[in-house]
């Protein structure tokens, strides 16, 4: 009702002070006060905004792999859809956000197998080094102050800034993740300013602990930056960075000479109301160790890059294709054979996305074939596991249902 009344009043303001008095001016011009002060009362008191999902799935593998995983060979060839064979829950999301004019503050809190895959890098306690800890809940805990309408600043636990895909399961149109998103980063620590030019062109630079942790492993500091610009309508690039020195102090407390360097190109086009075209592209360098896990003594490089097209069908349905190769020849991200060594993967998935219960319940049938070279010699163990459990598969191809519901 505050609202209706204030249009109204303003809407006749200029038909009554023309057949007023100078008192009775003043005294529309004191109402008017009243009421914008009471609008900006009720702007700074602010509003809080509770959202979440669940998620759960059955991932049927045609390999049939004895040990009923999808993880393959070295354990990383799947991010969070890791089983195959049964239904298996995915994540729980909880959050909550309270916003008013000049501030932001969010607590995003999840849990079950995927946050623990996410927030590896909480894992351990920071009072007395457990092994578990309440931050292995910690997905996002941050809060943001708005210097002006322009400039703001963010403090806290944030999701990274990299790549085209998030760990949200509603927010992807895809339900199994990309090798890119696989080989990180997944979220930093620390403190990020942002500048907006305009709507269409913005610059964030920030300063952050390390990659995927809480902590900090050394007293080194990453640096992080975004560039956003919007070249047309409905056309948004982000150019993506990160350098950091992830190195383990030796044994003298002396910080090793490396880097982490990342760039990472992610744009979408909403070409038509109804179909849309995304691409990602990142490349790495990484030279000495990387958190205790060892690392090349001269820089090794990585990268890759994914297609991404998604059309809606009807209201209610829609379907997306993405097409991933991933390069990790030189062996210094996750993507390994059997015996350590490096390797790459051409990636193919096909998603449906089926929306009930006014958008509340998505359901995912997904088709996904990854592809590896084979790997030479006598008695070479391949990829992924066959049903007697030998190694004998250099391609996975599986087929799952993805059950999802957010609030």
């Amino acid at each position: 009702m505050k609202k209706v009344y204030c249009t109204v009043l303003s809407l006749m303001v200029p038909f009554l002070t023309s057949a007023m008095g100078e008192e009775d001016k003043k005294a529309v011009k004191t109402d008017s006060t009243v009421i914008t002060e009471v609008k900006d009362e009720e702007e700074a008191k602010g509003a809080f905004a509770f959202s979440g999902y669940l998620d759960s799935y059955y991932m049927a593998n045609f390999n049939k792999p004895a040990s009923r995983s999808n993880l393959g060979a070295a354990g990383t060839a799947r991010v969070f859809d890791r089983k195959a064979g049964q239904f298996s829950l995915g994540l729980v999301q909880a959050k909550v956000a309270y916003t008013n004019a000049k501030s932001e503050a969010v607590v995003d809190l999840t849990f079950g197998p995927n946050a623990d895959y996410g927030n590896y890098g909480n894992l351990l306690s920071p009072l007395d080094g457990a092994s578990t800890s309440t931050a292995l809940a910690i997905k996002q805990a941050y809060f943001t102050y708005k210097f002006t309408d322009k400039f703001s600043m963010t403090a806290g636990q944030f999701g990274t800034h990299i790549g085209y895909e998030v760990i949200d399961a509603p927010a992807n149109f895809n339900y199994s993740l990309s090798n890119l998103f696989n080989n990180g980063p997944f979220y930093h620590a620390g403190l990020k300013a942002t500048y907006s030019f305009s709507e269409k062109a913005s610059l964030m630079l920030g300063v952050v602990n390390n990659v995927d942790g809480l902590g900090d492993n050394n007293r080194k500091k990453g640096l992080i930056g975004q560039f956003y610009f919007s070249p047309v309508s409905n056309w948004n690039v982000y150019l993506n960075f990160i350098n950091s020195n992830e190195a383990n102090p030796d044994s003298l407390g002396k910080q090793p000479a490396g880097h982490y360097t990342l760039f990472d190109l992610t744009t979408s086009y909403q070409i038509t109301e109804k179909f849309l075209l995304g691409f990602n592209a990142a490349y790495g360098s990484q030279k000495g160790d990387y958190q205790g896990f060892g690392g090349p003594l001269d820089a090794q490089t990585w990268g890759g890059f994914a297609v991404y097209a998604n059309t809606a069908i009807t209201d209610n349905f829609g379907i997306g294709a993405r097409y991933e190769y991933f390069n990790n020849d030189n062996g210094v991200r996750g993507l390994l054979t059997a015996s350590g060594a490096g390797t790459s993967v051409n990636s193919v998935t096909l998603t449906g996305n089926i929306s009930l219960a006014d958008g509340h319940i998505l359901v995912k049938p997904e088709f996904r074939l990854d592809a590896y070279p084979k790997v030479n010699g006598t008695n070479e163990e391949q990829q992924f596991e066959d049903s007697d459990g030998n190694w004998t598969k250099s391609s996975q191809t599986t087929f799952g249902l993805a059950f999802i519901y957010k609030f």
